[in-house]
This record gives structure tokens, C-alpha cells and sequence, in this order.
């Protein structure tokens, strides 16, 4: 039995578990349907993908170690959340404004399959904190003498496994409980709340310090 994979599941599952800009992109997407919550959350994981691949490459060191580039990296993360968390807000309020004549107006703007799975994708994909996570996590998780890149691999197998559970189960309970969350004053308080953190976590990475 390997006890140290068995103490990385919980620890990764924590990680993926963790509410933030996947959670909310997932979310959102699931409140218009779940064809969409679905492929965001499929988006995301292929995100994780391109993460676990810079670690097992070695890449995410070279990231993290030149200042400049990691940067640009968080830049561009930062810049991609704050707008998707600026159009959420405004979609909110032209649909508070056209509520008035038009109180049962779908609460929530169907993206299709495909921009949601970029969406989702995106969203992991340029998230600056990725690399730092599993430079820092990884090889606490590598026992000594093993051989680092077939170790590597298995634990990067393991996250993504983990999100491809974790986050289609999101979609699939926002879906569940849809009647519920769709009702537009339900819906527009939930996609409010999200807009507001997706904002609030993009202005702290444009403005912000390096993260490592």
C-alpha cells in the first residue's frame, strides 16, 4: 500500500475542491443548461491538463523562477477573469432592467458547448497560481529514491481524474437543482455573487504583487 499517494488524494482533492474562478466559471455555465456546465467543466480539467504537463516537463520551474514571464502569465490570467467577471455583472443588470417588462425572462444566456469549454479551459488554463501549486505540492508527494517523472505523472493523473469527478458533479447538482436556481431573482442573485468574484479575484491579479 502507498501511503503517501494515499495521503495526496485528500490534499488534491482539497486543491481541486477549492471554491474559486473553475468553481464559478462551472457554475455559471451550468445555470444556462447543462450541456454548458458540462463543457466548462470538461474545459477545466483539459486547463489542468496543460498544468500537469508543464510540471511533469519541468516548465512550470522555468515560469516560476523568470519573473517577467510569470508576470505576463498573470497578467493575461487576471485580465481573462475580470472580464468574464465584468460581463456576468453587466449581463445582470440588462437583465434586472428588462426584468420590468419582462419578469420571466430567462435568467441565464445559453454559451454553447464550444465556448464554454473554452471558457472553462481558459479560465484554468491562465490561472498563475496553477504552476506555484504543483511545484510546491508535487514533490512532497515523490518518495525518495523513486524515480521523480513516472511519480509525477501518477499524482498529475490523479488531479485531473479528481476534477474530471469534481467538476462535471457541480454541473450536474446546479443542474439538479435548476427549477430552483433558475428563478430569475435566484439567478441573478447567484451570477451577481459570481460577477462580483470574478472581478474581485481578477483586479487582486492584474494589481497585485507576483504570487511566488
Amino acid at each position: 500500500m502507498d501511503a503517501q499517494l494515499l495521503a495526496f488524494v485528500p490534499v488534491a482533492a482539497g486543491m481541486v475542491a477549492l471554491p474559486g474562478a473553475d468553481f464559478t466559471v462551472v457554475v455559471r455555465n451550468a445555470l444556462a443548461s447543462r450541456r454548458s456546465g458540462m463543457a466548462a467543466a470538461l474545459g477545466v480539467a483539459g486547463g489542468l491538463l496543460v498544468h500537469t504537463a508543464l510540471a511533469v516537463a519541468g516548465l512550470a520551474a522555468v515560469l516560476v523562477t523568470m519573473p517577467v514571464l510569470f508576470r505576463t502569465v498573470q497578467l493575461l490570467g487576471g485580465a481573462y477573469v475580470l472580464y468574464l467577471g465584468v460581463s456576468a455583472l453587466y449581463a445582470v443588470r440588462r437583465r434586472a432592467v428588462a426584468g420590468a417588462s419582462a419578469p420571466d425572462e430567462a435568467p441565464a444566456t445559453e454559451l454553447g458547448p464550444v465556448r464554454a469549454l473554452r471558457q472553462g479551459f481558459l479560465t484554468n488554463a491562465l490561472n498563475p497560481k496553477a504552476p506555484v501549486l504543483f511545484l510546491s505540492l508535487l514533490p512532497q508527494f515523490v518518495p525518495e529514491g523513486q524515480p521523480p517523472l513516472p511519480r509525477t505523472l501518477l499524482l498529475a493523473a490523479v488531479v485531473v481524474v479528481l476534477a474530471l469527478l469534481w467538476f462535471p458533479a457541480v454541473a450536474l447538482l446546479v443542474d439538479r437543482l435548476g427549477r430552483w436556481l433558475r428563478r430569475p431573482r435566484t439567478a441573478r442573485a447567484i451570477e451577481g455573487g459570481s460577477g462580483a468574484a470574478l472581478t474581485a479575484l481578477g483586479l487582486v491579479l492584474v494589481t497585485g504583487p507576483l504570487l511566488h
